[in-house]
């Protein structure tokens, strides 16, 4: 696009309301305005002047101001749904089938409905991010398009104006010096102002008073800030830069640590200890038969030789021994390990025997391992028994008769067994649970429930959080940046000395124009300059009498 040439022969880019040299309005729209829009200081907005191709529109459309809001808005909406429910993540159950059983089951139709709109994964979802993403872009493209062309127009201030720039400024005043001379007062303001530690400028006889520049650029500060929280929260999905996970392990088992690449950790023993003081009423009445007092688990936290195998179990060395209570995590490397939950007395072991149902006579003895049972058990050479079915946690039959189970755990374990004895070599089919045992056919064996081992188990998180420096320099940021928007203002006074004699002045500030006539009023009289009017405060039938009376105003 074509430069915009001044009168006074300064060559403007294109789209510029305000001269950057004199000060002149250069559209027709300033020069209608009583009081000039000092906003960008009348520089050329790239989002306000073209629109024409591709580029231009995607630029506008991420620099408009009512995007940026929009997309504020929707994600404080999608944010706040996400917290009606919990996330799947804390959710125990495994499966996807389990979890929207889960939420089906607590939460009804509702509950259901939510997991199915993929509300329960919210924040690691791809669209969430994608909305973040589109935040922290319109973010960069509107601090780019006003604050490029602001920063530009502050730093390349001219002292001398146009009388047009200083008659259009909201606060104006133009006479003769009631004492002294001009040169004098123009000295006398400039002690002044410096008194007030305004930086001053000079260009012959005209001077250019300012301070508090840097307050211009608290919301592009503010921004900044902004794009780096945004980063830090959107590399919560790069893997090992942020883990929030968990795991459940029993007592004498060794696991490896999900979120910690070749780190095992092995649970030596729970301990659980309660108060020995009586519930409360209160405590009675919900249920709360014992009052914890400590539950810890002592681990010992071990790490994969690195030629080993992905999982494999062999050569582990020994880091760290240790025992992880409630708010004293075991710490390594950048994560911890936090105790968060625990289960006591959970099945481990049952034991079965074969036995004849007509004399009692006992075969031998079968020991299911609930989290590894084996396809099959041999008690001798021709006696064993097939696990045909296993059902950690029996729910009941289907309609068409089939076991069910609602969980991976062996909360209430169900099996189907094929019991192959001498005198019945083709196996006899049984269903066995719990209290409940439901023959196949004529049976003469039953596999009889003798005993059960249990095992206390501990609820760990993982965490890590390598973004924490980010997000906190991003606050810091942010916070310094609404901190200097908020309590700092920008305030310039433009005075000039006329041929006559005269002095015309005119002041401008971003905001607090409380705080900017005080300063004038006090350096007026000081220097006994010109009274001064408020144009948006004056209007024009009163500032004509004021002209016609004298007041050596405009």
């Amino acid at each position: 696009m074509e430069k915009v040439t001044c009168s006074c022969g300064h060559e403007n880019p294109f789209g510029t309301k305000i001269c950057g040299k004199c000060g002149r309005p250069l559209t027709e729209e300033a020069k209608s305005q009583k009081v000039l829009d000092m906003k960008y200081d009348g520089s050329a907005i790239r989002s306000k002047t073209y629109n024409k191709s591709i580029i231009d529109k995607v630029w506008n459309f991420f620099s408009s101001v009512k995007v940026g809001v929009s997309l504020i808005i929707i994600l404080l909406v999608v944010a706040s749904i996400g917290t009606i429910f919990p996330q799947e993540f804390y959710v125990s159950a495994g499966t996807d089938l389990e979890r929207a059983l889960y939420y089906e089951t607590n939460y009804g139709s509702l509950g259901k409905l939510y997991y199915q709109l993929g509300l329960a994964d919210l924040y690691s979802s791809w669209w969430f991010q994608v909305l973040v993403g589109m935040l922290a872009i319109s973010i960069i493209v509107a601090s780019i398009d006003r604050g490029l062309p602001l920063h530009k127009s502050l730093k390349n201030q001219r002292v001398k104006r146009h009388e047009s720039f200083m008659k259009r400024q909201r606060i104006i005043a133009e006479g003769a010096i009631t004492e002294g001379n001009s040169s004098e007062t123009l000295a006398k303001v400039e002690e002044k102002m410096k008194k007030l530690n305004y930086k001053v400028k000079r260009d012959g006889n005209a001077l250019l008073f300012e301070k508090g520049r840097f307050a211009r650029y608290g919301p592009y500060i503010n921004h900044v800030g902004l794009i780096i929280f945004l980063v830090g929260v959107m590399l919560h999905q790069i893997p090992g830069i942020y883990v929030d996970d968990s795991m459940w392990i029993r007592e004498g088992e060794t696991r490896a640590i999900p979120g910690m690449d070749g780190y095992f950790l092995k649970n030596e023993e729970f301990i659980f200890e309660t108060h020995d003081n009586d519930p409360t009423t209160a405590q009675i009445q919900q249920g709360v038969n014992a009052v914890a007092k400590n539950y810890q688990t002592n681990v010992l936290l071990y790490k994969q030789s690195e030629d080993a195998l992905p999982g494999q179990t062999d050569n582990l060395e020994l880091v760290q021994d240790y025992s992880i209570r409630v708010n004293h995590p075991l710490k390594h490397d950048g994560y911890a390990i936090y105790q968060m939950d625990f289960r006591l007395n959970e099945l481990k072991e049952m034991t079965f025997t074969l036995t004849n149902l007509e004399t009692g006579e006992a075969l031998g003895e079968v020991a299911i391992d609930l989290r590894n049972p084996q396809k099959e058990y041999i008690i001798d050479d021709n006696t064993k028994v097939k696990l045909m079915g296993y059902f950690p946690d029996f729910s009941g039959f289907n309609d068409e008769g089939e076991p069910q189970t609602a969980t991976p755990n062996p909360n209430n374990p169900a099996f189907i067994f094929n019991m192959i004895t001498p005198d019945r070599p083709d196996g006899e089919i049984s269903f066995v649970a719990i209290q409940q045992t439901v023959p196949a056919g004529d049976n003469k064996y039953k596999m009889e429930f003798t005993s059960v081992e249990t095992v206390n188990m501990s609820g760990l998180t993982i965490r890590k959080d390598s973004t924490i420096p980010i997000l906190f320099v991003g606050g810091f940021i942010f916070l310094l940046g609404v901190a200097i928007g908020s309590y700092w203002n920008h305030r310039r006074l433009w005075i000039e000395q006329l041929e006559d004699g005269r002095i015309r002045l005119a002041a401008h500030t971003n905001k607090n124009w409380f705080g900017m006539k005080k300063d004038l009023d006090a350096v007026s009289e000081y220097a006994k300059l010109p009274k001064y009017i408020d144009q948006l405060d004056t209007d024009d039938d009163e500032k004509a009498q004021m002209e016609k009376e004298g007041d050596n105003t405009l």
